[in-house]
């Protein structure tokens, strides 16, 4: 069963920037469609960006225009780039297959993000 490590997290002031890493233990072309999710203290586990094979994206609304989900096949490696960060974005991320639905044996142990003044 493939495996996920997430990194990059970090604490940051609202209106900064994070790029967020995650890297598989196998191959994520074969996987599919890959997706960055986050959970908030106290909430579900949401979706927030998922990437196809050829690079077709599709956002959260509440971070639609400031994220960015890309993917390097080769490297098997799935990126988020987090812009004009909020505090409401404070969550551990993680990675995992959206295809549509997440790999449940995979989870990593995900990274925390926090922002805050």
């Amino acid at each position: 069963q493939v495996q996920f490590v997430e990194s990059g997290g970090g604490l940051v002031q609202p209106g900064g920037s994070l790029r967020l890493s995650c890297a598989a233990s196998g191959s994520i072309f074969s996987i599919g469609v890959m997706g960055w999710y986050r959970q908030a203290p106290g909430k579900q586990r949401e979706l927030v960006a998922r990437i196809t094979r050829a690079g077709s994206t599709i956002y959260a609304d509440s971070v639609k225009g400031r994220f960015t989900i890309s993917r390097e096949n080769a490297k098997n490696t799935v990126y988020l780039q987090m812009n004009s960060l909020k505090p409401e974005d404070t969550a551990v991320y993680y990675c995992n297959a959206a295809s549509p639905f997440p790999l449940p044996d995979s989870w990593g142990q995900g990274t925390q993000v926090t922002v805050s003044s």
